[in-house]
């Protein structure tokens, strides 16, 4: 990581990323075939954006700064919904930003690191760092919305069946909403295998749905073609036409999910399933509820609260609202899982404490749990329910934290276009220009929003980037302070090696840094008097790439007198299981057998001081931060009976 990285107090993940050998491109689908890559990519990549319809149209004519149900108004919302999921989902994600991958993977901390490991010494990595590290706070902003707006909206449509039902909405979103979050900890591989076919049937749906209204005004298909419909919609109404953008945006909430989920099923089957799948479905749903309430307009009045659900026959809207729920707990599953990957992704590259993770799967490597995350979101998500009562109130805290994200997604893509891909700036100036215009008008109409509780999603975002950056800035200071105190290697082995009695077996000396001698060596030397026979001082590194080879993982140095230095490498989609790793080395004497083997680690106690380095009470939150921080022994899978923890008092 360049030095202007190292100043703003971001981790060092580069390792030697030099020799790194490159996985396959999609390391996860690897031997699927496309049919099957494209149902799973239906089932969960596509689920927020498919859930839009449900409440995208309809907000944009009864939210907060309501639109007139006319056919000026109605032809321009569906001409700027189309151009939108054109120039934001087809062009900017699905055919240039899904062509920068990490080694198969996706999302902002993967193109982030991406960026950083082709672009050394350069003057702004630091702010480029940080703002990816802020798309991914408001990542997590995101993730509580979600459900609790697609939820929502969804058991809204228990009301169009029976207005008995409104006072039921709440508890029946929130008794799901529990039962979702409760289920994580079972693990979803099996409910899974019925995500593809439920949303293959909620996307027929949809289009059919659309078709059924379409053929009763077919010349409202020009209107979504025709982008002068747009125009002339911004030319009767500019000022409502600029604050019905922040309620068209709900259109593409979720195309940054076609990134992120890249890993899982590759490029090809993602963009396959949106161009001749998913969009044909969103656009004739979309059209069909334009087409419905302008060949009714006696009752346009009525039908403009909840298009969606209108559109079916009386008979069969229960079995949509069904149909509809079903759809949005799949999203908001996917928005869960996204979050413990995304999660697990921040662990590595060091902006996030150690936490615990279960894996629900032993087939799935994807498949993971942390409570932590799950609980905390659980209890946003309810409060956000409760607060706003209704995916209305909702929806105006809906929208910033997609739009920023969408923002930084395009000043990344600037730097991927000049500097990795040598773009010719004739070429690569206006393609950004139209994404940052297209960014920019949709974030400063949805900043419009945030007195009426858009302030949610940005509180929630400062919050989180807060605890990254102070995780990692302490984590670089606490490196550097036990740099300096570390005596070199050579000088005790010298001293020690023949002056301490050695006992059998093998002792693993954990330490962050590959540099003179652990904390944990010393005070065990000091307290026990003695050495080990053969002396093991292992260092994990994550590297900026998801997967490293498994037979390049152990790199060994010999020092001499039974001392030696090991070094794991593992990408930043991996987990450290170091006895496993230890088993297939072979070069530092014989096997290791874990019997024989005691790991020793290092707990330390942070002591706030007045040290250059950060504010007090940002070294309070890392002290807090690192007493809470999972075990190093859970977390590196060390077995329980063979570690022994030794604590120190350091400075930072």
């Amino acid at each position: 990581m360049t030095d202007a990285a190292n100043a703003a107090g971001l981790p060092d993940t580069r390792g030697d990323t030099d020799t790194a050998h490159a996985e396959p491109s999609g390391h996860g689908h690897a031997g699927q075939g496309l049919p099957k890559l494209v149902i799973g990519a239906i089932g969960i990549v596509f689920g927020d954006i498919g859930t839009s319809p449900i409440y995208a149209f309809r907000e944009t004519f009864v939210g907060h700064h309501p639109l007139l149900p006319d056919q000026p108004h109605i032809f321009g919302v569906l001409s700027l919904i189309f151009w939108s999921l054109m120039i934001v989902v087809t062009f900017k994600y699905v055919s240039i930003i899904m062509r920068a991958d990490n080694k198969g993977e996706g999302g902002s901390l993967a193109l982030l690191a991406l960026i950083n490991r082709n672009s050394p010494g350069r003057r702004w990595s630091a702010p480029i760092v940080l703002l990816g590290v802020f798309a991914t706070a408001l990542f997590y902003g995101d993730s509580m919305i979600t459900p609790a707006m697609s939820v929502l909206s969804a058991s809204e449509g228990l009301i169009v069946v029976n207005p008995g039902f409104q006072p039921y909405v709440v508890p029946i979103a929130v008794v799901i909403l529990i039962g979702l979050f409760f289920m994580q900890a079972i693990g979803t591989a099996k409910v899974g295998a019925v995500f593809g076919p439920v949303m293959i049937l909620y996307f027929s749906t949809l289009a059919v749905l659309g078709v059924m209204h379409i053929v009763k005004m077919p010349e409202i298909v020009f209107a979504m073609l025709n982008p002068l419909y747009a125009i002339q919609f911004f030319q009767l109404d500019g000022i409502r036409a600029f604050l019905a953008l922040g309620s068209v945006v709900l259109a593409v909430t979720g195309a940054e999910a076609l990134y992120a989920d890249m890993g899982h099923f590759g490029r090809n089957p993602i963009r396959f399933s949106w161009l001749f799948f998913v969009l044909p479905a969103l656009m004739l749903n979309y059209l069909g509820q334009g087409a419905m309430i302008l060949s009714d307009p006696a009752n346009a009045a009525e039908v403009i609260k909840n298009p969606f659900f209108f559109l079916a026959p009386e008979t069969f809207r229960l079995p949509l609202v069904i149909l509809a729920i079903l759809a949005t707990i799949i999203a908001s599953q996917a928005v869960i899982s996204g979050a413990f990957s995304l999660t697990q992704q921040a662990i590595q590259l060091g902006f996030v404490p150690r936490l615990r993770i279960t894996h629900t799967s032993e087939s799935a490597v994807g498949q993971i749990y942390i409570p932590v995350v799950n609980w905390a979101l659980m209890v946003s998500v309810l409060l956000l329910v409760l607060f706003f009562q209704s995916s209305s109130n909702l929806a105006a805290a809906y929208g910033i934290a997609v739009t920023g994200a969408m923002f930084i997604d395009s000043v990344l893509l600037g730097v991927v276009l000049l500097s990795l891909w040598k773009w010719k700036k004739r070429l690569a100036l206006p393609v950004l220009g139209v994404f940052l215009f297209v960014d920019v008008a949709y974030l400063s109409s949805n900043l419009t929003k945030v007195p009426e509780g858009g302030w949610v999603p940005l509180l929630v975002g400062l919050v989180i980037f807060t605890l990254l950056t102070t995780w990692s800035k302490g984590r670089q200071l606490m490196i550097a302070r036990l740099r300096e105190a570390a005596m070199p290697i050579k000088i005790f082995i010298d001293s020690a090696a023949t002056s301490a009695s050695r006992v059998p077996g093998t002792a693993v000396f954990m330490t962050s840094t590959a540099e003179g001698v652990p904390h944990a060596l010393l005070h065990n030397l000091k307290h026990n008097k003695v050495l080990h026979e053969r002396v093991i001082l292992l260092t994990v590194k994550i590297v900026d790439q998801p997967y490293w080879p498994e037979q390049d993982r152990a790199h060994r140095e010999e020092l001499g007198e039974g001392f030696h230095r090991l070094i794991l490498r593992y990408g930043f989609m991996e987990e450290a299981d170091v006895p496993a790793a230890l088993k297939q080395v072979n070069e530092c004497g014989a096997q290791f057998r874990m019997i024989d083997t005691s790991f020793f680690l290092s707990r330390q106690t942070l002591l706030a001081s007045e040290r250059p380095g950060m504010m007090i009470w940002r070294e309070k939150l890392f002290a807090w931060m690192l007493r809470n921080a999972e075990s190093a022994m859970e977390f590196f899978r060390l077995p329980s009976n063979r570690v022994v923890e030794l604590g120190s008092q350091i400075e930072i």
